[in-house]
C-alpha cells in the first residue's frame, strides 16, 4: 500500500480498490521527484493526470501546494482518492476530476504550475495531451510538465516544449519539460 513520504501528511497510507490495475510511482522516484520540485511547491497549482492512488497529488498537497487536481478515469479509483482527501482533511486543496485525461483537459481551468503525467507505460507518448494543455492555456508561463515513462522509451521531440531535465531510476524515467513561449 503506497504511503505519503513527507510533509504534513507524511506516512499516511493511500487506498486503492481491490483488483484495480494501478501502478504506483516507486517511493524512491517520488522522493527524488519532490526533491527536484521542492522550490516550486509552496503555493503551487498542481495537475496530476492519470492519478491512480493520488499519491503524487497528495505528496504535493502535503508539501505546500495550494491547489491539486487529480484526474482519474476509473470511477472506483477516483472515489478512493476523494475518500482519502476527506479522511486526510485536505478536500479544500485536493479535488478529483473523474474523466479520461483528454476530456478533463477540455473542462479544467488553469493555469497550472506543475503537471504530472503518468499514463500506462504501454500507451504511446501522449502528444495530443501535450498539445491540448498549450491550446487550452492550462500551463503557467514558467510551468514544468513531468512525464513519467518507461526508461527504455526514447522520447521524441514534443512540439511546443523543451526538455529541461531527464532522470532515470531503474525502469522508470522522468522527463521534465517546459512549454516554449
Amino acid at each position: 500500500m503506497p504511503r505519503i513520504t513527507s510533509g504534513s501528511l507524511g506516512s499516511r497510507k493511500l487506498r486503492s480498490p481491490k483488483g484495480s490495475h494501478v501502478r504506483p510511482t516507486p517511493g524512491r522516484v517520488k522522493e527524488s521527484l519532490f526533491s527536484i520540485l521542492m522550490p516550486r511547491l509552496e503555493g503551487a497549482r498542481v495537475l496530476d493526470l492519470f492519478s491512480g492512488t493520488g499519491a503524487i497529488g497528495f505528496e504535493a498537497a502535503s508539501r505546500g501546494a495550494a491547489r491539486v487536481v487529480c484526474v482519474e478515469a476509473q470511477r472506483e479509483i477516483a472515489a478512493a482518492i476523494e475518500e482519502s482527501a476527506k479522511q486526510f482533511g485536505v478536500s479544500d486543496t485536493v479535488t478529483v476530476f473523474q474523466a479520461p485525461a483528454e476530456r478533463a483537459l477540455y473542462r479544467l481551468e488553469g493555469p497550472f504550475d506543475i503537471v504530472y503525467l503518468d499514463p500506462p507505460y504501454s500507451d504511446p507518448v501522449p502528444l495530443a495531451l501535450f498539445a491540448l494543455m498549450r491550446e487550452r492555456a492550462l500551463l503557467a508561463e514558467d510551468a514544468v510538465v513531468v512525464y513519467e515513462h518507461a526508461a527504455r522509451r526514447i522520447l521524441p521531440d514534443i512540439p511546443g516544449y523543451r526538455s529541461a531535465r531527464e532522470e532515470v531510476y531503474g525502469d522508470v524515467a522522468l522527463a521534465f519539460l517546459s512549454p516554449v513561449s
